[in-house]
């Protein structure tokens, strides 16, 4: 497919990956990396503004015993949703699909 300028999408897509590339690779050889969840984050940001006086409310029913156990489950986490989500997309989409079907069938005969 071609686009106003005779770019190609495949070279465009090409390129936007090749960018991604690049700046995964500078940042990953910058040194210090420090990977951590937005909920740690949000409580480092708050016990700063209240001065260490923030005390959690609420706190996990169950703490996996390592970071990968952790990182494994929220991945588990996002398949299953993602997969129930497909389904239901496409799903509705087959339905569609007949009900256009079944409309061209009769306007047929």
């Amino acid at each position: 497919m071609k686009r106003g300028f005779g770019i190609k999408l495949e070279h465009i897509a090409l390129a936007v990956i090749g960018l991604f590339i690049a700046t995964f690779l500078a940042v990953s050889s910058s040194g210090n990396h420090e990977w951590s969840g937005a909920d740690s984050q949000a409580e480092n940001v708050i016990s700063q503004i209240t001065g260490g006086t923030y005390v959690p409310w609420f706190s996990s029913i169950y703490q996996p015993p390592s970071g990968e156990i952790e990182s494994l489950l929220f991945a588990l986490q996002a398949a299953i949703g993602s997969l129930i989500i497909g389904y239901f997309l496409g799903y509705y989409r087959a339905v569609e699909n007949a009900k256009k079907d079944n409309s061209a069938r009769k306007r047929e005969g």
